[in-house]
Order: structure tokens, then C-alpha cells, then sequence
């Protein structure tokens, strides 16, 4: 079986880490450079970075902060916001990054997820998915959060799937930031329905919140941010507990 990942996140905003709940109500978090190097020190499996208002604004993603953070740290690296086009991917690749991650891009453009799966490989394609559960299905938003699709969440993650889409990070916007625990019914139904791993993310406040993703879905990982950020809960302590609840970590 394959171990299960732990992956810290860097919501970045103005060049700063900041966190909100529900996608709102943003607060600051600390540098990301700092915060990077940490999280290597710490065991983290993986990191993703994530310019959170680059769709938004309609720029691209902050490539010197990229190259800055890809120096110090020697794990994989994710980097998504603003990332268009196979320069975009081919400007933060060369800044550092191992994979990037698209959301609005990919609903808007689908055959962005096949181009950069041809040209990169389909390890280096994460297709975030934003949901928000809306009477009674899971609906996908775009433009971090701010804009609602037509799409159902399960139905984008199988067609992603099939573009070449090698990961998916799957985030609750309804638990986001709400440290209540990851959505299990839409992680489970998307891990089940696809065959590439799936991050879970949204909702992460206590320990056993990561042995519930792990024991009741087939997630291959589970993102978190603030409670890494103020080391509420620290990555070593946190993949003790897992591995005492006989949980493979890496």
C-alpha cells in the first residue's frame, strides 16, 4: 500500500502567507520563504503554493517568490494561480517548482490539462478542484472561490482524469479553514471514481481529523495550512499519531 502524504500549504497573497476560512476573512500567516524551510526541517512529504488571487487579478503567479522558496527546500513542489499556458507552466518549472496546479484555468480551457501532460508528463498536472456543496450536489467554483460553475465535482475529477490530469486537489470550500474535519463524502465518492491520488484539503483542525481522511476515504494525502502555519499541530507529532493508529506515513 501506498504510504499517505502530508503536505503543508502556502496561500499566497501580496507575497505574504495568509489563511481565511471559507475562503474569506484573510489573515497573515508569515513569510513563506521561512515557513518553506520549516516544513522541510518538520518532514513534510510535499508543499504546494498557491498565489491565491493571481485568476482573480488576471496576472500571473509571483515567479521570483517561487525560485526563492524552490532554493531552500528539496521536496516536490507544486506551485499554482495565474497558470494559463504552457509558458506559465514552463516560467514556474524553470523557477523550481516539480508540478504545477490548475483550477480556472483548466475549466475554462480544458485541453490545457492534455497540453501540459504531453509536454511535462501527467506526474506534473494537479487539477485543483474549489467545491461547495449547493442543494444537495457538489458544485465546482472557479477564480479562487468567487465564481460557481455548472460542473459537478465528481464529473470534473473523471474528466480531468482522462485529459491527463496525474493528481487532483480536492478542496471543500464549506470546511475550508473551519477546522472541523476534511469532507469525507465528496473525498471518498472523487478518490473512488478516479485512479490517480487525490489530496484532501478543507478542514483540517485536529489529529484525528488526518486518520479519519485516511481511514474512511481513499485519499493519498491530506493538505492543511493554518494549523501548520502556528504550529497548532506539528508535522513530526502528527505523523506519530498515524503511525501509532497504524496509519503508513512517509
Amino acid at each position: 500500500m501506498l504510504k499517505k502524504r502530508i503536505i503543508p500549504c502556502l496561500d499566497i497573497k501580496d507575497g505574504k502567507t495568509v489563511k481565511g476560512i471559507n475562503f474569506e476573512n484573510i489573515i497573515d500567516a508569515g513569510d513563506p520563504v521561512e515557513l518553506a524551510k520549516r516544513y522541510v526541517a518538520e518532514g513534510a512529504d510535499e508543499l504546494v503554493f498557491l498565489d491565491i488571487t493571481a485568476s482573480v487579478e488576471k496576472r500571473k503567479t509571483l515567479v521570483n517568490l517561487v525560485a526563492r522558496i524552490a532554493q531552500e527546500i528539496n521536496i516536490p513542489f507544486t506551485v499554482g494561480g495565474g497558470i494559463n499556458s504552457i509558458d506559465d507552466v514552463s516560467a514556474v518549472i524553470k523557477a523550481g517548482a516539480d508540478k504545477v496546479s490548475i483550477n480556472t484555468s483548466a475549466v475554462n480551457r480544458p485541453e490545457l490539462i492534455s497540453e501540459i501532460a504531453q509536454q511535462y508528463g501527467n506526474q506534473c498536472v494537479v487539477v485543483a478542484i474549489d467545491t461547495k456543496f449547493i442543494d444537495g450536489e457538489w458544485i465546482v467554483f472557479i477564480h479562487g472561490g468567487r465564481t460557481g460553475t455548472e460542473l459537478r465535482a465528481v464529473d470534473w475529477a473523471k474528466k480531468a482524469e482522462q485529459l491527463g490530469a496525474g493528481e487532483i486537489l480536492l478542496t471543500s470550500m464549506n470546511h475550508d479553514g473551519t477546522k472541523s474535519g476534511f469532507a469525507l463524502d465528496i473525498t471518498n465518492e472523487i478518490a473512488s471514481a478516479v485512479n490517480i491520488p487525490v489530496i484532501a484539503s478543507g478542514g483540517a483542525g485536529e489529529k484525528v481529523h488526518f486518520k479519519e481522511v485516511f481511514e474512511k476515504t481513499k485519499a493519498s494525502a491530506a493538505l492543511a495550512a493554518s494549523i501548520f502555519h502556528f504550529e497548532t499541530i506539528p508535522i513530526p507529532e502528527l505523523k506519530q499519531y498515524l503511525k501509532t493508529n497504524n496509519i503508513a506515513v512517509r
